[in-house]
C-alpha cells in the first residue's frame, strides 16, 4: 500500500450507491457501508498480521493451523477438521500443511481412526514457533491496538451476532 488515501473509499462508494440506487434507502447503504469495511478492515488486519509473522516463517492462515495443533488435546488434528475449523477449502489445508511440514513445524501421520485420512501433528519446532509468534502478536493486540476495550468488545459482540445469524455455529 503506498499510503493513506485522500478520502473514505467506503464512503465515496456509498454516496455513489445512493446516487445509482436512490430506491435502495439507507438500510441499504448501512449495510455496504458495514460490508465494505469488514471487507477493508479484513485486508487491512491480514497485511499486518501476514507482516508482523513474516519473520517465524508464517502468514496467519498457516499461524491459524499452528495454533489450532497447539490448543488441540493431542497436538494432532485430521485435514479435514482442520479445514472445517478454519472455513477453507481442502486444498488450501493441504498447502497450509505442506508450507508448515517443509519447514518443520508439523509433520503427518496416518490417522489411526481413519484408514484413509491424515493428520497433521505439531512438531517441538512448530510448537516453539507458534509460541513465539503469539508473544509477537500479543505486543500489538493482533493489529488492533488503537481500538480500546469497549470498543473491541462491540465489535466483537456485533460480528458473533452476524455469525450466528449465518448458522456459523449452534447457540
Amino acid at each position: 500500500m503506498s499510503g493513506p488515501l485522500p478520502f473514505d473509499p467506503v464512503e465515496r462508494a456509498s454516496d455513489s450507491w445512493a446516487k445509482h440506487y436512490p430506491e435502495a434507502g439507507e438500510q441499504v447503504y448501512a449495510a455496504m457501508r458495514a460490508v465494505t469495511s469488514i471487507m477493508r478492515a479484513q485486508q487491512i488486519l491480514i497485511a499486518g498480521l501476514d507482516a508482523a509473522l513474516r519473520p517465524f516463517g508464517l502468514t496467519f492462515a498457516r499461524y491459524e493451523a499452528l495454533v489450532l495443533l497447539t490448543f488441540s488435546s493431542t497436538g494432532a488434528l485430521p485435514l479435514s477438521k482442520i479445514g472445517e475449523r478454519l472455513q477453507v477449502h481442502a486444498t488450501s489445508v493441504t498447502n497450509l500443511i505442506d508450507r508448515l511440514e517443509a519447514s518443520g513445524m508439523v509433520r503427518r501421520e496416518p490417522n489411526p481412526h481413519d484408514g484413509r485420512g491424515t493428520l497433521a501433528v505439531i512438531t517441538d519446532e512448530g510448537r516453539r514457533v507458534a509460541d513465539a509468534a503469539t508473544r509477537e502478536l500479543h505486543k500489538n493486540q493482533f493489529g488492533l491496538q488503537g481500538l480500546p476495550p469497549e470498543d473491541l468488545q462491540g465489535l466483537f459482540a456485533a460480528l458473533r451476532r452476524l455469525r450466528i445469524e449465518a448458522g456459523d455455529f449452534a447457540v
